[in-house]
């Protein structure tokens, strides 16, 4: 059964009207253009952003519209008539395209055009203005931090150099004093004053040391003079370093080698440093009369693996991605219980960094703590993925 003329009509203004109420809703500014040139479908975004007379008319010409924009400067100072010439040839050819424009009123639209089967092109214009000062504000605020953490790792460096010159000189005249090296001191109590005054000394400029190194590795200014050391030994001169402090809490230092030979490519100092961080760490968050195991072992190709494993009182996840920030600590209690200055696994993962290697913590609270690092044994880098 055919419908009669008069709801076939009714039935696609119907439709066109849902069509238009469509497109008036998206948002977004949208054109298109049959085949020929002319104008078929459009919203008010797209004559608001294009700034177009909202009294358009189906049938209207690209080359009218491209016409008006350029005589009012749209497209730059050159001749109008050369410019739509241009424009019109590049409507149809540079399809599909994305490109970014800015209006003479300096909002920046995005356009999206590709072509239809029939040959027509749909074009979507979106306004990115707020977006693309968002942008600006973000790189311009990524800008300042950067210049801001050169500026402080180079203040650190300077000033720790700047300190270390008087602070040898007193840890060396106290360190004199305290051993009476010119005769006896008057009074037993002005040799205790001195020895705290050393001890003191020592620990300031510790502190200032890790300032320094965390300074030059976050500057990328570290230097590094590699040589094949054997980790036996390496472990045995950090645990000599460390025994007197264990056994004072009565922890035992239990070790194991793999590999007595073991040899890795490394700078000496810096291993040294490594190595006495993750032990102290061991220790000092070990419960009395604990134990603290030292594993070595060769058993990747390329690669040795040092492990430091304490049963203490181990981190959380949130924990222990705040003691791997530079001044962070587990939580606040830690630095009132164990002191330290928060640099310890930091430097030690950028020194380990540095040298091509990884650390890897696995660590649970009230457990313990496993510290565990892979350096290379040869002048290679930690291979991709390990």
């Amino acid at each position: 059964m055919r419908l009669p003329q008069f709801f076939l009509r009714r039935k696609r203004c119907a439709e066109a009207r849902l069509l238009q109420s469509t497109l008036e809703h998206i948002g977004e500014g949208l054109s298109v253009f049959d085949s020929r040139g002319w104008l078929i479908a459009w919203n008010s975004r797209f004559c608001e952003l294009l700034e177009l007379p909202r009294d358009l008319t189906p049938g209207v010409p690209l080359r009218d519209i491209l016409t008006l924009q350029a005589v009012r400067g749209d497209f730059g100072a050159g001749d109008p008539s050369a410019e739509v010439a241009k424009r019109v040839e590049r409507f149809y050819r540079d399809v599909p395209t994305t490109k970014e424009r800015t209006t003479p009123r300096g909002r920046i639209l995005q356009i999206c055009r590709r072509a239809m089967p029939d040959g027509a092109v749909v074009s979507v214009y979106s306004d990115v203005t707020e977006l693309k000062a968002s942008e600006r504000r973000l790189i311009q605020a990524r800008s300042q931090a950067e210049a801001a953490n050169r500026a402080k790792s180079e203040f650190l460096a300077n000033m720790s150099h700047e300190l270390r010159t008087p602070l040898n000189a007193i840890i060396g005249f106290s360190e004199i004093i305290a051993h009476e090296l010119f005769g006896p001191l008057g009074n037993e109590k002005y040799l205790d004053y001195m020895k705290d005054i050393h001890q003191s000394s020592l620990h300031l400029l510790s502190i200032i040391n890790d300032v320094l190194d965390m300074s030059k590795i976050e500057a990328g200014k570290l230097e590094l003079s590699r040589e094949p050391l054997n980790v036996r030994s390496l472990i045995g001169e950090v645990i000599r370093m460390v025994r007197e402090r264990a056994e004072s809490r009565g922890i035992r230092l239990v070790t194991t080698l793999a590999d007595e030979n073991l040899k890795i490519w490394a700078d000496e100092r810096a291993m040294k440093q490594i190595f006495l961080n993750l032990l102290s760490n061991a220790i000092k968050f070990s419960r009395e009369g604990g134990e603290v195991c030292i594993r070595i072992a060769a058993n990747r190709p390329n690669l040795a693996i040092v492990e430091f494993e304490d049963h203490g009182i181990g981190m959380n996840e949130e924990e222990l991605e705040r003691a791997l920030q530079p001044f962070g600590q587990a939580k606040p209690s830690t630095t009132r219980n164990y002191g330290g200055t928060g640099l310890g696994l930091p430097i030690t993962k950028g020194l380990i960094e540095a040298h091509g290697g990884k650390l890897v913590i696995e660590s649970r609270a009230g457990q313990g703590t496993i510290a565990r690092i892979a350096v290379p044994t040869e002048r290679t880098a930690l291979p991709a993925g390990a």
